[in-house]
């Protein structure tokens, strides 16, 4: 007897578990090449636009490179670009007497911008987190069920043998396979997603430290 034929003969419940954690399989996997994708090029892009932060390059011509960039939308410029601005606005509208207050400006929006990237590296995990934890479950409800069904059956049958519940149950454990082929991936994946996105955003905490440095420096040369 063929898996497919065991899927198909399922009972309406088992089938309905199945699927749903054939479409949670889906997603995640939808998800991963999605995260997978979108935290490389963060990544290549940091790398990219710390090397021409550190070039010696003027902040203001920069600043107006990553303005005119269409793509510049990676972490570390949106922090830069977030802190320089309000650092310019700041530094236009007060005196040499307010330099705190310039860079605790510059910082607030440079901690706002940190937390947007956070919230955008973060996209999806909560989901592969679930489909991690609960798929195993949800696959071992449908085994539960199927295997109920199967001891049901034989209620009806006057010689109970392996053959007549062989099935019922393997149908059912067909369900727990699906689930644990859900859930592995995705468990996989969080962690690892997990952990880069930690990294990157202990690099841009570390860049955002390292530009209020360089911001400090510049408010208190100034005359």
């Amino acid at each position: 007897m063929s898996i497919w034929s065991l899927v198909a003969n399922a009972s309406f419940v088992v089938q309905l578990v199945m699927l749903l954690l054939l479409l949670a399989s889906v997603l995640s996997w939808v998800m991963i090449f999605q995260r997978h994708f979108v935290l490389r090029q963060a990544q290549q892009k940091l790398r990219l636009f710390e090397d021409r932060f550190w070039s010696g390059v003027d902040l203001s011509q920069l600043f107006r490179e990553v303005n005119a960039d269409p793509d510049s939308d990676n972490g570390a410029e949106n922090i830069f670009r977030a802190g320089l601005k309000e650092f310019s606005r700041l530094s236009q509208q007060s005196g040499v007497e307010h330099r705190d207050a310039i860079m605790e400006g510059a910082q607030r929006s440079m901690r706002v911008a940190l937390a947007r990237e956070e919230e955008k590296l973060e996209m999806h995990l909560p989901f592969l987190a679930t489909v991690g934890s609960t798929s195993p479950y949800v696959g071992l409800f449908g085994t539960v069920w199927g295997i109920m069904n199967s001891f049901r059956g034989l209620a009806n049958v006057h010689q109970a043998t392996l053959a007549s519940v062989a099935p019922g149950i393997s149908e059912a454990l067909i369900a727990t396979a699906i689930g644990l082929f859900a859930a592995i991936p995705a468990v996989i994946a969080y962690n690892r997603f997990s952990a880069k996105t930690e990294t990157l955003m202990n690099s841009y905490e570390t860049f955002a430290d390292e530009f209020s440095s360089v911001l400090h420096r510049r408010v208190h040369t100034s005359s």
